[in-house]
């Protein structure tokens, strides 16, 4: 029977997305489905640590191990998506020598670089760290982009032929005795050119084989064709910073324990992160205390933190698994290697394997030994090449670095955007229209925008995790309007609309655990901006409001006349209310922290 694809994968993740891009380039037929967007799930809500392994040097091994020689391949690969940060393993008088000397020993036993640093050298190398810092161990983290590495993946496949689908949800999956063949799929994109079926429509899609590759949702995958998968997901939370703190990934020296990194990240540092296990990874609580103690925990070995303004916050869900039997109770403890669950020798059911657990450090090497997998069960030949073939973006950057002066590329601006197109910014950059930028905060001009407009679509996240923009300090409050203004007039009105709002939103979303101090303040800025200057929070104000009950031949000048604009004015309308309640809405707990000396709650 002739299926529509080879190899169906389901998650649009790093791990999917290495995963489709490992089988397209051995030649198989791949089509991938993420139910939002790419990165929509863990990927995209990671602290962007390109691991070194020390942190698993103690307590796992084998992950360590992994990490590293993982950690040296992304930067051969994906040079453009990685910074080459460094990271120090600090210890402060409270933490133990016992546990400074396993790091230290553990790092040496996995062929990690370690060198030992006195309290005067780390200091010199990170000045804000806490004046008690007693040694350090200086190790080769990175920080690394996931949605920008995760998109390259994606843009390789489909230059190798492989289809992928977002905002497709799987919906079912097709089983027939004991045998999986592919997957119903509900289509929820608007329009743009990652739509390949009309929104709200389903669709089966056949193949020879199906990839499960959802991290926290294998499970929730796995039962659509009665499979029990026991994926222990577990959340955390990260929180941004609006400024880098520091410049070196700062780690504590210390056994397990929340609160114990800080990871610069592009023009931010993201402070993370928790671990507590939770029984369904779309629905757990998102909780002020979480935040507060990321703040305070690690203001210990920063201080400036306790001062510094906060502009979101993430939370993401591990995808933790065990061997059944292991039992064991801390999620802390559970290994972060990853497990490959062939369902046909596990479970008698042929035609799927499940991917579960790993880092993102580690999503190549999993994807690698899936496809060797795959390529075995359908019997191709096909070798790997995904650990020596550059990502798009990571080609020839040394030509590209000796040629920084093509197109200014000594400017502030250029060099960031040459640091996300890598070796793709000739291409993208070199254009005889105006070039301005567009958001300010990420240094994103229109180029980088239209660029991505052609990948992406109406879909203005997709265009966000592409290019940065919206990323920054204002959280698109200033580049919004003029990142959706781009889709004009390809696309009509309705639709640039319907995208400014998705986007505003989803940068809404994360600021809700922020508001304190200066970051209250400029979260009732954008708010009074959009709702004034494009009345988008739909008030009494708007035209569409006045119409009602008038004529079809009533001018524009009489509705006009109608509407009391005074009363606004004098704060008898309900727009100055309506920000505060609007701010007020959706947060966890009201902000009583006073970060910036302000009264709380300014």
């Amino acid at each position: 029977m002739a299926h529509d694809t080879e190899v169906l994968v389901l998650g649009g993740g790093s791990t999917g997305c290495g995963i489709a891009r490992d089988l397209a380039t051995r030649g198989l037929g791949v089509t991938l489905l993420e139910r939002g967007n790419l990165t929509h799930g863990t990927t995209g809500r990671m602290h962007g640590l390109l691991h070194s392994g020390g942190r698993y040097a103690v307590s796992d091994q084998a992950s360590a191990r992994e990490c590293i020689e993982e950690n040296r391949i992304l930067r051969e690969i994906a040079g453009h998506c990685v910074e080459e940060t460094g990271g120090l393993f600090v210890q402060r008088p409270e933490d133990p020598d016992e546990y400074f000397r396993e790091k230290l020993q553990g790092c040496r036993e996995c062929d990690i670089p370690a060198t030992v640093l006195s309290g005067a050298e780390t200091r010199e190398i990170e000045p804000y760290l806490t004046n008690d810092v007693e040694r350090a161990i200086q190790v080769p983290d990175g920080a690394v982009d996931p949605f920008r590495l995760c998109v390259a993946n994606a843009i390789d496949a489909e230059r190798h032929g492989a289809r992928i689908e977002t905002h497709a949800e799987v919906i079912d999956l097709l089983r027939e005795g004991d045998d999986v063949y592919g997957a119903v799929v509900r289509h929820e994109s608007g329009p743009g050119k990652q739509a390949h079926a009309r929104p709200g429509t389903t669709e089966e899609i056949t193949a020879d084989y199906v990839v499960n590759a959802t991290g926290a949702w294998a499970g929730q995958i796995g039962a659509m064709a009665d499979l029990e998968i026991a994926v222990r997901p577990s959340k955390g939370v990260m929180t941004i910073m609006n400024v880098r703190q520091v410049d070196t990934v700062i780690n504590r020296c210390r056994p397990k324990g929340d609160a114990d990194i800080i990871v610069p990240h592009e023009t931010t540092a993201i402070l993370g992160t928790t671990d507590d296990e939770v029984s369904d990874p779309d629905d757990y609580p998102e909780e002020q205390w979480e935040v507060d103690l990321l703040i305070d925990t690690l203001s210990e070995l920063v201080p400036i933190l306790r001062d510094a303004r906060t502009i979101r916050s993430f939370w993401g869900v591990r995808p933790l698994y065990e061997p059944p039997g292991t039992g064991t109770e801390d999620p802390t403890d559970i290994t972060r290697d990853f497990f490959l669950l062939d369902h046909a020798e596990r479970d008698g059911v042929d035609g799927m394997t499940s991917i579960v657990g790993g880092k993102f450090t580690t999503y190549r090497l999993m994807a690698e030994q899936i496809s060797d997998h795959v390529c075995e069960k359908l019997g191709v030949r096909g070798s790997c090449t995904t650990a020596e073939e550059p990502l798009p973006g990571s080609e020839n950057l040394e030509t590209l670095l000796a040629g920084m002066d093509d197109f200014g590329l000594r400017s502030p601006i250029a060099r960031r955007s040459t640091k996300r197109l890598g070796s793709r910014s000739e291409e993208v950059l070199e254009t005889d229209e105006p070039n301005p930028v567009i958001c300010a905060c990420e240094g994103v001009t229109r180029a980088e925008i239209r660029d991505a407009i052609s990948q992406s679509g109406t879909d203005l996240n997709g265009v966000r995790i592409r290019t940065r923009a919206s990323m920054g300090n204002c959280q698109g409050g200033f580049c919004c309007h003029a990142m959706a203004n781009e889709l004009s007039p390809e696309y009509e009105e309705p639709a640039v609309r319907a995208a400014l709002d998705d986007l505003f939103q989803e940068r809404w979303k994360g600021e809700r655990h922020a508001l304190w101090g200066e970051q209250l303040s400029q979260a009732m800025l954008n708010y009074a901006l959009h709702a004034t200057t494009m009345n988008r929070d739909r008030d009494p104000a708007a035209r569409s409001s006045a119409l009602e009950g008038r004529g079809e031949d009533e001018s524009e000048t009489t509705v006009a006349e109608s509407i009391d604009y005074g009363a606004f004015d004098a704060g008898r309308g309900r727009s100055t209310e309506s920000a505060r309640e609007r701010i007020a809405d959706g947060r966890a707990d009201a902000p009583s922290r006073r970060r910036d000396g302000g009264a709380d709650g300014d």
